[in-house]
Formats: C-alpha cells, sequence, structure tokens
C-alpha cells in the first residue's frame, strides 16, 4: 500500500501516456484506476496542495472533487497533526530522511462536518517533470477500532466472568449448607418463637442465593431457566411493575413494531434487566423526563457485523430503553458494560448492575450494545435471537411449588456423589428425612465402585462440579449408557456447560435449593423411572 521511499520518475507504459499531465486519454484512464481503489488517495505538491483525489477520498471526508482540488492538505488534518505533518515533510525534502514518507502510522482524518476519525495513513514521494509530488494513501480504521474496544470489553467481561462465577459456587455451596441445617432443626422446634427466628435465617439465606445468582450473570456460563415467551407480554409486566416504582416525575413509554418474533430466555432475568436498565435512567433524570421502552424484530447482516464482535447473523428481537437523561460521554460509554465501573457516588452504586444486564444477554446467545450522546440521552438495546419455528406456550406457574412438595419417599436408594465433606453430609441427611435410603460417594471413581457393589441403586444424585477425571455429567453420562434403569439428578452452584444439562435427561437442581425442591425433583425422578 505504502509507495516507495526513494524519489522516482512516474513513466506510464500505456500507449499515448508518455506526457500524463497533458494527454486527456491518460489522465482519464488515471482517474479510472484510482476511483477503482477502495481506500481513499489523495495527491499533493510541495506546498501540500491537492492536485488530485479519487472518489473513495471524496466519501470519506465528505467532499465534492471541485472542493478538494486546490485546497490544502490541512482541510483533511487537524490543525496539531497538520504542523507536524508539514515539519516532517519539510525535513525530508532536505535531508532525504524518512519519517513519514513510506512508514505508515495510524492518525486522526478530519470530515467536512468537523468529526474525527481515525484512519492509517501511507506516503509515497515521487518526481514528475521536475516538481515533487506526495501520494497519500488513507484506509479508515473506524470498524477496526471499534471491533477491539469491543474485543477489549469482551476478554475483560470473560476473565472477570470466570472469576465471580467460581466465588459464586463456592458461595452456594456454603449457603447449601446453612439452609438446610436450618430446614432440619426446624423439625426439632417446638415453639412458634423458635421457628420465627429459623424462618428469619431462611430468608436471609434465599437472599443471598439471588445476590449469588446476580453475581453469575456475569460468569460466560450461568445457571439459567430459559423458556420460549412472548417478549411483549414480558416486558410489559416489566413496565407495569416500573410504573408503580419509579417516581412520578418519570413518565413510561411503551410500544411495538407489529408482530414481535418469540425468543428464548429466562423471563425472571429478563425483568430483572429492564428494571436494572430502569433504575440507571432514572438516576440520569433526577429533575424527571420519559423513559420509553420498544420492542421489535432486527435482522442482523454483513453491514452491522462488521461494527460489532462474537455476533451471529440472523433474526433477533431488539429491546430497547431509552432516556431523556443526562447521556454520558464516549469514555463512560466504552465503559459502562464493565463490572465494578459506576459514576455514582460512594455507596449509591455497585457497578454490578449494567454488567449483568451484560452478561444475561450475551448468555442468552444475544448482545448488548449502547448508544449515548452528553444532554441528550441513552439508548440501550438488548438483542436476543428469535425464534419463529415454535408456537408460544401457554404461562404456567413454577415448576416447584413448595406447597405442594411431597416429601414420602418409599425406602428407595439414592446414591449421593458430592465432593464436599459438608454438603454431602447434609444432602444425604435431607435425602434420608425424606423416606429414602442413602449411599455416598466423594467423586466419579467412588460412585462408579459403589454401583458395581450395590445393585440396588434407584437414583443418583450428583455436584456437577468435582475434581478428577471425570466430573458430574461426564459421570451421569457413564451411568446412563452402563446402568441405564437408574435415575439421576445433577446439582451445581456454578455449570460450566449449562447448555448440554438442562435437558430432560438429566435434569438440573440449582444450588442452593429448599427441600420442597428436592422432594419435588426426586418424587418427579423415581415416577418417570416407576421407582
Amino acid at each position: 500500500m505504502t509507495a516507495p521511499a526513494t524519489p522516482a520518475t512516474l513513466a506510464p507504459n500505456f500507449p499515448g501516456a508518455a506526457d500524463m499531465n497533458t494527454n486527456t486519454s491518460s489522465s482519464t484512464l488515471l482517474d479510472a484506476l484510482l476511483d477503482a481503489v477502495v481506500d481513499a488517495i489523495v495527491v499533493a505538491d510541495v506546498t501540500g496542495r491537492m492536485t488530485r483525489t479519487n472518489a473513495a477520498a471524496r466519501d470519506l471526508f465528505g467532499y465534492d472533487a471541485e472542493e478538494l482540488v486546490g485546497a490544502s492538505l490541512d482541510l483533511l488534518i487537524p490543525d496539531a497533526q497538520a504542523m507536524r505533518h508539514k515539519d516532517a515533510i519539510e525535513r525530508y525534502l532536505k535531508t532525504g530522511k524518512a519519517r513519514i514518507i513510506g512508514i505508515g502510522r495510524d492518525v486522526e482524518g478530519l470530515r467536512k462536518d468537523g468529526s474525527l476519525f481515525p484512519l492509517h495513513l501511507s506516503v509515497g514521494h515521487a518526481e514528475v517533470d521536475g516538481a515533487q509530488l506526495f501520494v497519500g494513501v488513507m484506509h479508515d480504521l473506524t470498524r477496526r477500532k471499534a471491533a477491539e474496544r469491543a474485543l477489549e470489553q469482551s476478554q475483560r467481561m470473560e476473565a472477570l466472568g470466570e472469576l465471580t462465577g467460581g466465588v459464586a459456587h463456592d458461595f452456594n455451596n456454603l449457603l447449601t449448607v446453612i439452609t438446610g441445617n436450618l430446614e432440619l432443626l426446624e423439625r426439632s422446634l417446638r415453639t412458634d418463637a423458635q421457628r420465627d427466628l429459623i424462618h428469619d435465617a431462611l430468608g436471609a439465606a434465599e437472599l443471598g442465593a439471588a445476590l449469588t445468582s446476580k453475581l453469575l450473570a456475569l460468569a460466560p456460563r450461568c445457571v439459567l431457566s430459559p423458556c420460549l415467551l412472548d417478549p411483549v407480554t414480558t416486558v410489559t409486566a416489566a413496565v407495569a411493575l416500573l410504573e408503580r416504582t419509579l417516581g412520578p416525575q418519570i413518565r413510561v413509554k411503551t410500544g411495538h413494531e407489529g408482530a414481535v418474533w418469540p425468543i428464548r430466555a429466562d423471563p425472571t432475568q429478563l425483568q430483572t434487566a429492564l428494571i436494572n436498565l430502569a433504575v440507571n435512567a432514572q438516576d440520569a433524570m433526577p429533575d424527571g423526563g420519559t423513559l420509553d421502552v420498544s420492542i421489535g424484530n432486527a435482522v442482523i447482516d454483513d453491514a452491522y457485523l462488521a461494527q460489532e464482535i462474537n455476533v451471529s447473523q440472523g433474526r433477533y428481537v431488539r429491546i430497547s430503553v431509552t432516556d431523556s437523561g443526562s447521556g454520558m460521554t464516549e469514555d463512560i460509554r466504552r465503559r459502562v458494560f464493565e463490572p465494578f465501573f459506576t459514576t455514582k457516588s460512594p455507596g449509591r452504586g455497585t457497578g454490578l448492575g449494567l454488567s449483568m444486564v451484560y452478561g444475561f444477554v450475551r448468555q442468552s446467545g444475544g448482545h448488548a450494545t449502547i448508544y449515548s450522546e452528553p444532554g441528550l440521552g441513552t439508548t440501550v438495546s438488548l438483542y436476543f435471537p428469535a425464534t419463529t419455528d415454535a408456537p408460544l406456550p401457554v404461562a404456567t406457574g413454577s415448576e416447584t411449588d413448595p406447597a405442594t412438595a411431597a416429601a414420602a419417599g418409599n425406602g428407595q436408594t439414592i446414591l449421593v456423589v458430592e465432593d464436599d465433606d459438608a454438603v454431602r453430609r447434609l444432602s444425604t441427611a435431607r435425602i434420608e428425612a425424606l423416606g429414602y435410603r442413602t449411599l455416598s460417594a466423594r467423586n466419579a471413581d467412588e460412585a462408579l465402585a459403589v454401583l458395581d457393589e450395590h445393585r440396588g441403586v434407584h437414583a443418583m444424585f450428583a455436584d456437577i462440579v468435582m475434581p478428577g477425571m471425570m466430573n458430574g455429567f461426564s459421570l451421569a453420562q457413564r451411568v446412563r449408557s452402563e446402568r441405564p434403569d437408574i435415575a439421576i439428578l445433577l446439582t451445581s452452584g456454578f455449570a460450566a456447560d449449562v447448555d448440554t444439562l438442562t435437558t430432560d435427561e438429566f435434569p438440573l437442581l440449582p444450588k442452593p435449593y429448599r427441600q420442597a425442591d428436592l422432594a419435588t425433583r426426586l418424587r418427579i425422578l423415581l415416577s418417570r423411572r416407576g421407582g
């Protein structure tokens, strides 16, 4: 792309091109060649006056041909860089030492509308009929820089997600022990006052579990409960809640464009994401304003893909939240999805709200974008892959209803596989309290040995994350192939491959869970196996 660094005499070889400056056909051919190049090309004399430009240069900078030819190169370069460029050219002509010629570098360009943008500039030098000419080849770096920033953000989110996911898994094990022991203790209490204390403690444990689930939303793979849903219905329900919780000075509007495609997502996490966005928008409108929630279909094509990272082509449903608030600068906008980044005063924000929105959307197979201008407000758009080949299901309640969970086992034998000693002891106690017999193992190898020794095992309850060559999911596959008569229930506080775990073959019970949840899952599991 860069022209030779040493002076050269241009000597065109095509017929009739002996004098390029005077021969009309040669000039026409040269213009055609220049216009065929996709990068911007500008030819200038020693004074910096432009003598020729191609179509790509005119499109890039927003000028007509007559506005550029005869004008100074300073028109296309910010003042500070223009001065450095001029000094470098003069130094080259006097000393022959190249600092620009033949050496490409990244600079800023200045469009006609006054906007700045990144570009890569290569400069070549030639002598034509005793005149010194310089050729600048410029490549627009706007899309590449945007992709680099998106990749950097994605890598930071990936690293922080791995960290928080692992921490959340350990916290979930602790909460499982706390919740389970409290429930077992509750059975031996005699007074209402004592039971009230237990209920308060259980409530606090559930709050801890809710916080842990938010941390898991930062992880690249966390346990979600996606289902086929109508985004209009789900968003409308969230907006109804917002209208009651946001201040009276905030006017909430909602609308959708035609028939919106269904999506597959966790409805609770989706509504939580919208609430997070609304709360941030409210903070940006301290004197009141408008919050507009819109839903519509969107098709991601090649032009869009060039500006994003890790986004597949296809049909998406776009949910946009727009506020009329103070907006944000470019520096803040670039960091707004980063965990723990906040512009709020100490004690008013953790910096996790928007990062959890980002993590949830990415895990759901979509992506999030943000557009903001200082003083003009902000729009955050969430893109979810559309599901166009399945009917919408009728909404149902929670799969696990503590009020109807059965806790009557018939003495069936259940193998508990858990590497954490405290969790394993608790799990066996909880299962035995439901009327089952238990066997236990610390890892996959011990579990296989127990199954070889005891042929009367009805079900296996295994943690996914465990040390050794085989994790809980691999163990489940092995047991299913060798002992198809054994029912299998998996559990985890952090699933590294949740897409393959939430299947009918291997149902998943997320930690921490209540005794009623465990009772219902085991009852359903064994009834399907005829146990």
